[in-house]
């Protein structure tokens, strides 16, 4: 801020204390929060609230003052004649000081609900100048970095927020109600793995060894359910790679286990819990997501992966060999696949329903059972050994989520590891194999279905907001680290 005006607020300060008056007392006591005392609506009431000043119009000896306390405003009226020497207190404010008032609620001539003020306090002295009154906080980087202003200048962002609390209370409301028991994990691991993800690393001193930030609690939350419990965590996890829309680097995450489960057991929770959730946050299953009407209640459609990518593009995938679908895909240029010659059958099916079936996917819909190479952590399907129990759900485009009839043979799980470090090694240093985990399913893990959900990507839908970014309250950006 310029130099002027920082010397003048602190010359304010300084007067404030010469004065006699602290500008940064240890506590106030507000008879009421001012969006109590603004929904209460009574007159004729003895108060003592607090806010921030955000609005100051003088006329003569009075003053009128908005104050704005967890985003409600309320006026406030001073008059000379009523407060004596302590009005003179004005001349030291400016706009962003936090002040407390007592007084009794009226209404102006206009029917504007009030508070005449029979007593002033100085409770913060702001330094800094709020953000412009006309053009406001718009430039959205500086909005991520500065949270605290965005805040300030732009009081609807609080309501994503708590959309956003509101959210994950729902969530804990419906896993606790199914007899799941919530969990925590550690989020830093020795050995990295649930997922395939670039991992951040860090070393821990004491051990003289590095560790990972988790990039899922999978492999923790299953050696729960190996020890007899059904749960869930909502947690943080951490994956170097890109930012986007959809993308941060840190992110927040449910997972659940549940024995005797499978993935259907999956699909109805996720459909009942993400519908639960909506009218918890919005009153109804119905929502308006960036201009396009989706309607949440169950039961959702489901997608088998293999029919997507034939109504998309005419390829019988299932039908062919890893070669003919390679001849298959020389022979349709309007298919790009980069490297599609060097990936096996199932990635290519994956990168198609990738580029040419997500987007389409506007209404809530179960894709389900996805090729074998996706994942080594899910039971191969019981009805074609080349696919899984596996599905992803979507609404407006997005994966919100993924879910497994979850591997429980020790021996195959130990097989597929191996063969995925094998295969992934040379380009991935950092897989290993678990042995805590594969210890752990040696004792008997029982049929379990797992399910996680992209707690950030919801709220998203929930909240009617287009980026990631407008859901965390201080994403990772370059304005960030200024």
């Amino acid at each position: 801020m310029p130099e002027d005006s920082l010397t003048a607020r602190v010359g304010k300060l300084d007067a404030l204390r010469g004065r006699g008056i602290d500008p940064y007392p240890h506590i106030y006591e507000p008879t009421h929060r001012v969006p109590e005392l603004v929904a209460d609506n009574r007159d004729d009431l003895d108060v003592k609230v607090a806010g921030r000043i955000m609005a100051s119009r003088k006329m003569g000896k009075v003053t009128f003052l908005d104050i704005v306390d967890k985003q409600a405003r309320i006026q406030v009226l001073l008059r000379s004649d009523e407060l004596g020497p302590v009005y003179d207190t004005l001349s030291l404010l400016d706009l962003g000081d936090f002040i407390g008032i007592e007084g009794v609620t009226f209404r102006t001539k206009t029917g504007q609900y009030s508070v005449k003020a029979k007593g002033l306090h100085v409770l913060a002295k702001s330094l800094q100048p709020l953000p412009d009154k006309w053009s406001g906080l718009k430039d959205p980087e500086t909005r991520y970095s500065q949270r605290s202003l965005d805040l300030i200048a732009n009081p609807e962002v609080a309501q994503v927020f708590i959309k956003r609390a509101n959210a994950i209370k729902a969530m804990r409301q419906a896993l606790d109600s199914r007899g799941y028991t919530e969990v925590e994990i550690p989020l830093l691991q020795p050995v990295y793995g649930g997922a395939s993800a670039k991992p951040f690393i860090t070393h821990v001193n004491d051990l003289d060894r590095d560790y990972f930030l988790s990039i899922s609690p999978e492999i923790y939350l299953k050696r729960l359910v190996v020890g007899g419990l059904d749960v869930y965590t909502i947690t943080k996890n951490f994956r170097n790679e890109g930012i986007d829309k959809t993308h941060n680097p840190e992110f927040t995450m449910m997972e659940c286990y549940k024995a005797y489960e499978d993935y259907k057991g999956m699909m109805k929770l996720t459909e009942e819990m993400i519908a639960f959730m909506a009218m918890q946050v919005n009153g109804s299953t119905s929502l308006a997501y960036q201009g396009t009407q989706i309607e949440l209640s169950p039961p959702w459609k489901r997608l088998p992966m293999l029919y997507g990518v034939e109504e998309a593009t005419g390829l019988k995938a299932d039908s062919m060999s890893e070669g003919q679908l390679k001849d298959a895909m020389k022979s349709r240029p309007d298919l790009v696949i980069p490297d599609y010659e060097v990936l096996t059958k199932g990635k290519i099916i994956i990168e198609l329903f990738d580029k040419y079936v997500a987007p389409t996917l506007v209404q809530p819909i179960f894709v389900t059972d996805h090729p074998i190479e996706s994942t080594p952590l899910c039971k191969p399907h019981r009805d074609n050994p080349e696919l899984i129990e596996r599905f992803e759900p979507y609404i407006a485009g997005v994966e919100i989520g993924n879910a497994y009839t979850e591997l429980n043979d020790p021996i195959l799980q130990r097989k597929l590891f191996e063969d995925q470090i094998r295969r992934e090694g040379a380009d991935n240093p950092y897989l290993k194999l678990d042995e805590q985990f594969l210890r752990a399913l040696e004792h008997g893990m029982p049929p379990t279905g797992g399910l996680g959900i992209g707690v950030d990507r919801v709220v998203m839908l929930l909240a009617n907001q287009p980026t990631l970014k407008d859901v965390l309250f201080f994403p990772m950006t370059k304005a960030a680290i200024r």
